[in-house]
């Protein structure tokens, strides 16, 4: 069982950043994709990106292709999501995600892809 625990949520001004972090209890952490994804209320889960296991791929939303940046430390067991040029559109419940085993980019982009969840960090970003 990977335990996943995001902090770095907060309350930021349109067009300021946040760095979001996501810890894994695992060892062989190295070896799963990692994605994030958001909640705003009343929506659905949307996909932000994820970053592959083996190159340190990365693939975006084109919500937030150029103004965010996701980045692992297999080291430190940690991915995170650099925000930047943050708006109001941006405020929800960021979850971070860990999925073991090889599949497509396209797929990585549905929560079901992924094995183990995050309990969320808040991100409001006012304008």
């Amino acid at each position: 069982q990977v335990q996943l625990v995001e902090s770095g949520g907060g309350l930021v001004q349109a067009g300021g950043s946040l760095r979001l972090s996501c810890a894994a209890s695992e060892r062989t952490f190295s070896h799963y994709a990692m994605g994030w994804f958001r909640q705003a209320p009343g929506k659905e889960r949307e996909f932000v990106g994820h970053i592959s296991w083996i190159a340190g791929n990365t693939y975006y939303a084109d919500s937030v292709k150029g103004r965010f940046t996701i980045s692992r430390d297999n080291a430190k067991d940690t991915v995170y999501l650099q925000m930047n040029s943050l708006k109001p559109e941006d405020t929800a419940v960021y979850y971070c995600a860990a999925r073991w085993g090889i599949t497509s980019a396209q797929a990585m982009r549905v929560p079901d892809a992924y094995n183990y969840w995050g309990q969320g960090t808040q991100v409001t970003v006012s304008s």
